[in-house]
């Protein structure tokens, strides 16, 4: 059965010392807005969600190739082994069900299969879950240091024993700051997927576990976390998002409160 009620959710994220997602366009700095607001877009966040789905056993289409259970070095590749035993008069509408059947992040995130499927141009599949780009409650303070490399990537000829040009370098943090985004499951969109109640636990449980086996040298361990997630459920009847997620307010220091609301379940779930 597929998802019963409306949810709606909020992510609370920690930063300390650490780059939440940077800026490739900016040398990889924190992603900022023009009000100096730290962000952290909506693709990172997925990205997230999807590797903690994949670490709980689950089926995942879009994998990164640095982080991944199989072989495969593409979408298409892995659309493929399923795609192989469709008879070619197939309807793009039941092999975008297969697809979602097969993936949870296909019938969680939607998915367009653009020049991937061998009989039809495009396949796309609209999925239930929606998720916002993360802000920073205040300002973000950016630290940014020199570093310099112990050894050349490649040796100097002229001179062996002289540093080259590449092992001088940049990185950057944010020092401190608190993130919120919000996001909602739809009732309809979720019966087109197959998106069920089951489902929505496991993505919940992937949010509050979101930071685990995430580290690098950017976000170095413990310098990011889930602080809390606020899991909306509509019950006696479905509120607009917006009035839901205006129900919270949250705190520099990680803090917040919530706004009583008719007809809403509200779990308060800490982070691990």
């Amino acid at each position: 059965m597929s998802l019963t009620k409306k949810i709606d959710f909020a992510i609370i994220i920690g930063v300390n010392n650490a780059n939440p997602n940077g800026d490739p366009l900016n040398g990889n700095r924190p992603r900022t807005n023009y009000e100096n607001h730290g962000e952290i877009s909506d693709v990172c966040l997925k990205r997230k969600l999807r590797n903690r789905l994949l670490d709980s056993g689950e089926a995942i289409l879009v994998q990164s190739d640095d982080y991944k259970n199989d072989d495969c070095r593409s979408i298409k590749e892995r659309y493929d082994r399923i795609a192989k035993s469709f008879p070619k008069e197939m309807s793009s509408e039941i092999r975008a069900n297969e697809a979602c059947k097969t993936w949870i992040d296909v019938r969680t995130f939607g998915q367009v299969f653009a020049g991937v499927d061998d009989v039809n141009a495009s396949i796309a599949v609209r999925g239930p879950v929606s998720i916002q780009s993360a802000f920073s409650v205040e300002p973000v303070d950016v630290t940014s240091m020199q570093i310099t490399k112990s050894v050349n990537l490649v040796t100097n000829k002229k001179d062996p024993t002289a540093k080259s040009g590449d092992t001088m370098g940049q990185k950057h943090r944010v020092d401190h700051g608190v993130y919120v985004t919000f996001g909602s499951i739809n009732t309809q969109l979720a019966e087109k997927t197959g998106f069920t109640d089951e489902d929505a636990e496991k993505l919940k449980n992937a949010m509050i576990h979101m930071f685990e086996n995430d580290e690098s040298s950017a976000r170095p361990a413990g310098s990011m976390e889930v602080l809390s997630v606020i899991w909306w459920t509509h019950t006696d009847k479905t509120l607009s998002s917006a009035k839901v997620h205006r129900s919270l307010t949250v705190n520099a220091d990680g803090s917040y409160t919530l706004d009583s609301l008719d007809g809403i379940r509200t779990e308060e779930l800490e982070g691990v």
